[in-house]
């Protein structure tokens, strides 16, 4: 069992930054890729950014590629996403997910059904 406590998020004007943890605890880290998911009002959850087990290999939606960056510190057991140029549309719910990884899968995993466990999500509110 892998538990992930997330923590960052907040309320940011357009154009700033946030950087959003994920700490895990449990299992070792190392062989977990990550994913960061998001949930905006009224829609579907949605892919942001995944990284391998290794972090040797990255993931990103089209509208946060160039803005977001995914990283993980396996000797803090924590994933972060770097959040810069931020704009309206990224107000969301953000969750980060762990997906077990044998070690000859290097992938980042980008679609929430191949995740085995979630984060308490985060709320980020970009404003005007």
């Amino acid at each position: 069992q892998v538990q992930l406590v997330q923590s960052g998020g907040g309320l940011v004007q357009a154009g700033g930054s946030l950087r959003l943890s994920c700490e895990a605890s449990g299992r070792t880290f190392n062989n977990y890729a990550m994913g960061w998911f998001r949930q905006a009002p009224g829609k579907e959850r949605e892919f942001v950014a995944a990284i391998s087990w290794s972090g040797g290999s990255t993931k990103y939606a089209d509208s946060v590629k160039g803005r977001f960056t995914i990283s993980k510190d396996n000797a803090k057991n924590t994933a972060y996403l770097q959040m810069n140029s931020l704009k309206l549309e990224d107000t969301a719910e953000y969750y980060c997910a762990a997906k077990f990884a044998y070690i000859g899968d290097s992938r980042p995993v980008f679609q929430e059904g191949e995740y085995d466990y979630w984060g308490q999500g985060t709320q980020v509110t970009v404003s005007s």
